[in-house]
């Protein structure tokens, strides 16, 4: 391409750097760093299967790289919970991507597409937890054994300022944090990985959006998506039926003292008809069933379950079922440096934090917070290793469920997390996590086997990650 192409996009390190916004993800469509070659020896090529004779290295330098990634994350319930267990989930994950310039098409464009695999059983359910203490076991479809696609997009820079998105747009590339943010080598449990207050929101739907880079270090995104959008369901004519999501993101570098840090906020907004929250008793099993949250073990069929067998008089509802036509959220976040090595400002030791609300009618997660810290390359000899420790607090609304809470004392006020990970790089192109997490759950009962409403006791879970890049 000539020089005058060239000026027209943003230069790889510039758009390398641009985080997207909430339920967007619109990070899936940017461009990827190819190294000067996928080969090497086995401890230090990039991936597992090297440069395949030369044809991965010469599709790289034009534009084109596919990955294929597994994932594996056993875990057990060593105390506590609903039941003691252990169980293994994996994911395996398809990557895309194309970067139109290289490949001598156009300036500016880059595609991208995604599908994860998922694979196994969870112990989301014995461990009696809300949020799943395992981020992965949400794709694509919450433990179910399937395969989704999760992105299918075209990210097409029109200045080197300003660029669209459009296509089938992946959710988790929002909410970025350096040290909280990545389930593939940190934090496992959910409500360390993202904002729970945007549990209502589609992981992944069709839509588009701009992005903004007004100057060095600054990203602003807007976009509109489906409200209804599912991994497994493809159909782009069926898109916005029933409403939209309206999110917007803004993340900003700072350089306190000449340690990196970033500052990040951003809003949802949805028009979409829900179940509302405030109920009717006689509408509680009704409305239990007829709610899904996206991003939650869903508390339905437990709380169904009591409903049946304290209240049966409750099963029939007499009134018409409560409706609210919107939801919102906002959320915030930051990561900050308090020391790098010299020559390393993306390694040291550092603090995390998220805050976010909803309206707390539609949405059961009123509020919630997540504070730790983390390390990256500080162990000597081993760059690439991360660690981490922090705590989560998810808050639910005052309007969920408040008869069976009142009345048999199910607690539904809050559910805090606590986990600590290591995750050591044995070659570039594997990782493997050792990890830990204490959860007091929200619903503090359950019915045991007898039909008895016993207590669940505070979760301890033990788990590990292997992460291969093939």
């Amino acid at each position: 391409m000539s020089d005058g192409c060239d000026r027209q996009v943003p230069t790889l390190a510039t758009i390398a750097g641009l985080i997207a916004l909430l339920v967007t993800g619109t990070a899936g469509a940017q461009p990827v760093d190819v190294p000067s070659t996928w080969g090497g020896s086995l401890w230090e090529r990039p991936r597992l299967t090297g440069d395949w004779f030369g044809f991965r290295d010469e599709m790289g330098k034009k534009g084109v790289v596919f990955d294929l990634d597994l994932l594996l994350t056993p875990q057990g319930v060593t105390s506590g919970g609903r039941d003691t267990q252990g169980e293994f989930w994996g994911n395996s994950e398809y990557t895309l991507n194309i970067d139109t310039q290289k490949l001598g098409l156009w300036p500016g464009g880059f595609f991208n597409v995604k599908a994860i695999t998922g694979f196994g059983d969870t112990i989301n359910s014995a461990s009696g937890a809300l949020i799943p203490p395992n981020l992965a076991t949400l794709l694509p479809d919450f433990g179910s054994p399937q395969t989704g696609l999760m992105n299918l997009s075209l990210l097409q820079f029109l200045s080197p300022k300003f660029g669209v998105i459009v296509g089938k747009l992946y959710a988790l590339g929002a909410d970025t944090n350096e040290f909280a943010h990545d389930y593939h080598s940190q934090f496992m449990n959910a409500a360390l990985n993202f904002n729970m207050a945007a549990v209502l929101f589609p992981l992944t739907a069709y839509g588009g959006g701009f992005l903004i880079l007004p100057w060095e270090g600054a990203q602003i995104s807007v976009s509109v998506v489906d409200a209804d959008g599912t991994p497994t369901n493809n159909d782009i004519s069926e898109a916005f039926r029933d409403g939209l999501l309206l999110g917007a993101e803004g993340r900003f570098e700072i350089k306190p003292f000449g340690l990196v840090g970033h500052q990040l906020v951003g809003f949802g907004w949805s028009n979409k008809t829900h179940v509302s929250l405030e109920q009717d008793p006689t509408n509680i099993q009704n409305a239990l069933l007829r709610q899904e949250f996206t991003r939650l073990n869903n508390p339905g069929p437990v709380l169904t379950r009591i409903l049946q067998r304290f209240f049966p008089e409750l099963l029939v509802p007499v009134v018409p079922l409560n409706k609210t036509d919107s939801t919102w959220a906002v959320y915030y976040n930051f990561d900050q440096y308090l020391w790098s090595p010299e020559g390393h400002p993306d390694r040291g030791i550092g603090l995390f934090f998220r805050f976010g609300a909803s309206d707390g009618v539609a949405n059961p997660v009123r509020w919630t917070y997540n504070v730790g810290f983390g390390g990256k390359g500080i162990v000597p000899g081993r760059p690439d290793d991360t660690f981490g420790l922090g705590w989560a607090r998810t808050e639910t609304s005052s309007n969920f469920v408040p008869l069976l809470r009142d009345r048999l004392g199910l607690g539904l006020n809050k559910e805090d997390a606590i986990e600590m990970y290591y995750n050591a790089s044995i070659t570039r192109w594997l990782n493997a996590t050792l990890d830990l997490q204490v959860i007091d759950q929200a619903l503090k009962k359950h019915l045991d086997s007898a039909g008895r409403l016993v207590d669940t006791g505070t979760a301890v879970i033990l788990g590990a990650r292997l992460y291969a890049r093939f």
